[in-house]
């Protein structure tokens, strides 16, 4: 597969479901010549719009797997306006050439208010507050209300989430436990705990920041629940699979803990709007959101920004710094020369296959740089020439070649 350099009014870039005004304007202002859809997208009409992009953005509900990929042709990267990428099938993508971003932090800060607001208002029961009052019944009792001040949280994960969390607890006056399967250095007064069960001990409020793989699917079971302090509350605004979501819902009808917090559940809807029976709606004290912790107009303009730069600058410079399945390179921009970007199968000979190439036609190399993965290695080469089209053509034909771009 090769790609040749051309304007970039001609590079079509296609936004589905919504994605924030901001990256379809920050994208325009580029000269890109950009779609916006507002829905997700499947089957046939999925298969089209993968056929005729060079980009294509998506949020959660439109899913990339291989039979959508097999369409994509032409296509030069994928941009999850999202902070996972489990609507894409990356490794996929990655045999294919294609390079897929997503926005990690962006709304590191939106999750992290909605998570201590939850604090405040498990604490206050100010769920069944309001419910009650929606219902017109007035109840002004005071049991189980209390203070956040003077509690114990534990994070579970102690990523850029909980340590924003970690900060906002103790400006409320909280004291801050912190478990990570990564050392990190503490922020503020927040102390590391080695052990999962010892923080689960020790915490008033359990607060979950960890994303899913095989090591956390259903971490916190009936045993972890057991250990928790009675009265103390769970919030998971992670992944839903890291909960059993049958022993909380027993630990929560028992009275062994005294409410929970839920953004995320095992199965959720596709729509965004639904019929949905979480499971949880019948108990006290649990607050119950619809995966919402990064849906903030802050946080949805910050990730449109974010992924919409980095698409440009893959484009453009080749960069696939931030890039999720790909060799991280970045290279700086080299002026008054042109600019090979290689993709192949991470293979021995590739190198110099390439350089015997650009040897011929007697082009001088002036910088180069090249990093891999387990499948695919990826060269970008700067020489001193124009390069001509018979470059670009022999080094396609390369038996290892899965993609190659000339820039400039």
């Amino acid at each position: 597969m090769s790609d040749t350099s051309f304007p970039r009014h001609r590079i079509r870039i296609t936004l589905l479901e919504n994605v924030h005004p901001s990256a379809a304007d920050a994208l325009t202002e580029r000269g890109y010549a950009v779609e916006v859809i507002p829905r997700a997208l499947e089957g046939r009409e999925l298969a089209e719009v993968v056929a005729a992009s060079h980009v294509l953005g998506v949020r959660s509900r439109t899913k990339l797997r291989e039979e959508a990929l097999a369409h994509a042709g032409k296509m030069l990267a994928i941009g999850c306006f999202s902070v996972g990428t489990d609507q894409v099938a990356i490794r996929d993508a990655a045999q294919r050439g294609i390079p897929v971003f997503n926005a990690p932090h962006a709304s590191t800060r939106s999750v992290a208010e909605l998570t201590m607001g939850a604090m405040i208002a498990l604490a206050r029961r100010l769920g069944d507050k309001s419910n009650a009052l929606h219902h017109r019944h007035w109840d002004k009792t005071l049991a189980g209300a209390h203070e956040v001040r003077g509690r114990t949280v534990g994070l579970i994960g102690y990523g850029h989430i909980g340590q924003q969390v970690g900060l906002l607890a103790e400006a409320f006056g909280m004291r801050v436990l912190f478990h990570d399967i990564v050392r990190k250095l503490p922020l503020g007064l927040a102390r590391p705990i080695a052990d999962v069960d010892e923080l689960i001990e020790q915490s008033d409020f359990v607060s979950l920041h960890v994303p899913e793989t095989p090591r956390t699917l259903a971490m916190i079971g009936a045993p972890q629940l057991t250990r928790m302090r009675r009265g103390s509350y769970l919030l998971n605004l992670s992944r839903g699979k890291v909960v059993d979501v049958e022993a909380l819902r027993a630990a929560l009808a028992n009275g062994h803990l005294g409410g929970a917090a839920l953004d995320v559940f095992p199965a959720e809807p596709t729509p965004t709007v639904a019929e949905f029976d979480v499971g949880f709606a019948d108990l006290p004290n649990v607050i119950l959101t619809p995966h919402v912790g990064g849906n903030t107009e802050e946080a949805q303009r910050a990730i449109g920004l974010e992924v919409a730069h980095a698409l440009s600058e893959f484009i453009d410079r080749g960069s696939t710094e931030g890039a999720v399945n790909f060799p991280q390179v970045n290279p700086p921009s080299m002026p008054e020369t042109h600019r090979i970007l290689n993709i192949h199968q991470n293979v021995p000979g590739v190198l110099a296959a390439v350089n015997n190439i650009v040897s011929d036609v007697g082009a001088n190399i002036e910088a180069q740089q090249l990093a891999t993965t387990r499948d695919i290695g990826y060269l970008v080469m700067d020489v001193n020439r124009e390069l001509s089209d018979e470059v670009h053509t022999r080094i396609s034909a390369l038996p290892m070649n899965v993609r190659t771009r000339i820039l400039y």
